[in-house]
């Protein structure tokens, strides 16, 4: 990883309220736009980069007069999953550069040096969950590099991994942009942005806690929360990243929860109510980073930025729980009514039942040893594979995948 190099992002960050923009999709389809200018791809906004080119500028304008300081780059589908759908992932690269280079323009047209205009790098998360196994973790992590490496090679400021699923999705999200980084010899912000649903936690069931201790040591610089709810729902959850994330926060909520209406899906948030509610925010939980998702507009753009105009981040005293995180929970390592139980018995140098249940494929009888230690009362499973002739690699997919679920 190249060293860190200086991020007016991050200096602002550190000092005022930085404001982002507000929908791509939706702006999107505002525009009417024909199979034509989709070159018979239809749904593929990233396509749009190098076919309607004025179009995606035109949005991006927009939001930057109505305030914005911060614009997403139009590459939230140039990932692996999403262009493979369309037969062209093997332009991944070529859009996302597109898509940032689109976007650096319009935003250095509006920049000036005491008021620059940053350029966050849309990573959305594609269709494939590695932890249901839609595809393996190293090629999503391989393709996201490359989208990554078209996004510098266009010249943003931060990446924005956002609208994350699955935190195994978001973890090869992250190393892939390290990778490019690396590969380019230039570091950018690394922002991470998970998507909380109405019960409580990601898609799979990941808590925001165990979001937090997964996410938080592979070097992201700010986390946050955007899509799937409005503001009000995600409140809870803020304020548990707010009491223990060591990073700057941001949040970028939809206009309200979505309502269908006579012509599709409806957000019923207006402008005012989603600036007071990130107002809010700022004051209460001191997040840095604040934008809107899905229905949200210029006006929208237009009134929060308005509303944070003169506003500060509320300084925060984070106190980190250092622990481990499963797929669903955080474990802390602080234990307050016993001490910390690792469970030895998923190791094959030391349980000979296990041992012999993995060397004879009988997969369900390792996954119940291990649940009869968590039925015992451990906090975490201690899983070792590794054995004389053995392919190492494998039985950990294995065992560990089933293990995690």
């Amino acid at each position: 990883m190249p060293e860190r190099t200086p991020s007016p992002l991050l200096d602002a960050l550190s000092s005022r309220v930085v404001v982002a923009d507000g929908a791509m999709g939706t702006a999107l389809q505002a525009h009417d736009l024909s199979l034509d200018d989709f070159a018979g791809l239809e749904g593929c906004n990233e396509i749009l980069n190098v076919t309607r080119p004025d179009v995606v500028r035109g949005i991006h304008r927009g939001y930057l007069a109505a305030g914005a300081d911060a614009i997403e780059t139009n590459t939230f589908g140039a990932n692996f999953a999403n262009l493979a759908e369309y037969d062209i992932a093997d332009r991944i690269h070529e859009l996302s550069e597109s898509g940032a280079r689109l976007a650096r323009e319009v935003a250095d047209e509006f920049a000036t040096p005491e008021r620059p205009r940053f350029v966050l790098g849309s990573v959305g998360p594609g269709t494939k969950l590695p932890t249901l196994g839609h595809a393996p973790f190293a090629t999503l992590r391989d393709a996201y590099a490359e989208e990554v490496r078209g996004l510098l090679a266009g010249g943003v400021d931060a990446v924005l991994v956002e609208t994350t699923q699955d935190i195994l999705q978001t973890k090869a999200s992250i190393i892939g942009a390290h990778r490019a980084m690396t590969a380019a010899g230039r570091r950018v912000p690394v922002i991470a942005s998970i998507t909380v649903e109405t019960t409580g936690t990601m898609l799979l069931g990941t808590e925001v806690g165990a979001a937090l201790a997964a996410l938080e040591p592979l070097g992201v610089d700010v986390i946050g929360l955007n899509c799937a709810t409005g503001p009000a729902e995600m409140s809870e959850h803020l304020r548990q990243l707010s009491q223990q994330a060591r990073v700057p926060l941001s949040v970028m909520p939809n206009a309200g929860l979505p309502e269908l209406g006579p012509n599709g899906a409806v957000y019923p948030l207006g402008p005012e109510g989603l600036a007071d509610a990130l107002s809010g925010f700022v004051r209460e939980f001191g997040v840095g980073l604040v934008g809107g998702c899905c229905g949200t507009t210029d006006e929208h753009i237009r009134q929060l930025a308005e509303a944070v105009a003169d506003l500060r981040p509320k300084p925060r005293d984070p106190r980190p729980e250092p622990g481990v995180s499963s797929l669903y929970q955080a474990v802390p390592f602080a234990q307050d009514a016993s001490v910390l139980v690792i469970g030895e018995r998923t190791n094959a140098n030391g349980s000979k039942a296990f041992r012999e249940a993995m060397l004879e494929g009988r997969i369900d009888d390792c996954v119940e040893i291990a649940k009869a230690q968590t039925r015992d009362g451990a906090h975490l499973l201690d899983l070792c594979v590794d054995y004389v002739g053995r392919d190492g690699a494998a039985d950990m997919a294995e065992l560990a995948t089933r293990l995690a679920t």
